[in-house]
């Protein structure tokens, strides 16, 4: 099967990309087979039932009190799993980490399509004043915000240290018909300690269009703002 239907292509270039062609097919199978072992995972260890600050879903009441939620709140329905993202934000990360604000400008974009599945929330460390000021500078208008500056959630989840420095991680809960919630699964930057920032590519699209092209990604890094 041709890729295209232009003229010109060498026999090398078709040979090269029906090469290609293979290992793309052979990729999205091997997705497949890990996204098939990581939905057999056994049922994970039941968590504590951990409390967060929020604010008034209106962005620009940016100073409006807080409500404390649980962890368990966070579920909408029955049935359903929770998705969390750990902003980069708040206490040894005193500015909001730019490659994080891109995961977050994404989910924004695709917020109403994750809820028809799913739940979904970014959890920092950062207080809700600072949390809710980054995101109405970046107008994510969709997305759940919660702080657990006060908690140990992020620590204990793995994306704090001791002395709060943090990370970026996804991490996915499920809640048992008694209503406890089982940590089901995380996933961080490092894979290992020879591959970094790496971990959780899959959740942002600029990585895998910057992958289709002959530079790849280079030594590129987001940043808050671009000239």
């Amino acid at each position: 099967m041709r890729p295209t239907n232009l003229t010109g292509e060498s026999a090398d270039y078709v040979s090269a990309r029906e090469e290609l062609r293979q290992a793309e097919i052979e990729l999205m199978r091997q997705r497949e087979r890990v996204a098939g072992l990581r939905r057999r995972l056994p049922p994970g260890p039941v968590v504590e039932d951990y409390v967060f600050e929020e604010g008034p879903a209106d962005l620009e009441e940016g100073d409006a009190p807080t409500r404390t939620v649980r962890l368990s709140e966070l579920f909408t329905r029955p049935g359903r799993d929770l998705v969390v993202y750990h902003l980069m934000y708040g206490k040894k990360q005193t500015e909001p980490c730019p490659m994080c604000t891109m995961w977050c400008d994404g989910f924004n974009g695709v917020a109403q399509h994750i809820a028809q599945n799913v739940d979904f929330a970014v959890v920092a460390a950062a207080d809700p004043p600072a949390l809710r000021a980054h995101a109405r500078n970046r107008n994510w208008t969709n997305l759940r915000l919660l702080s657990a500056g006060a908690g140990t959630f992020k620590y204990d989840l793995g994306s704090e240290d001791a002395d709060g420095n943090q990370d970026s991680t996804v991490s996915v809960f499920t809640r048992d018909d008694d209503g406890s919630v089982r940590h089901f699964y995380s996933a961080h930057p490092r894979m290992s300690d020879d591959i970094d920032q790496r971990g959780i590519d899959l959740l942002n699209p600029v990585w895998h269009i910057l992958d289709l092209t002959r530079r790849g990604r280079g030594d590129w890094f987001a940043a808050l703002g671009y000239a």
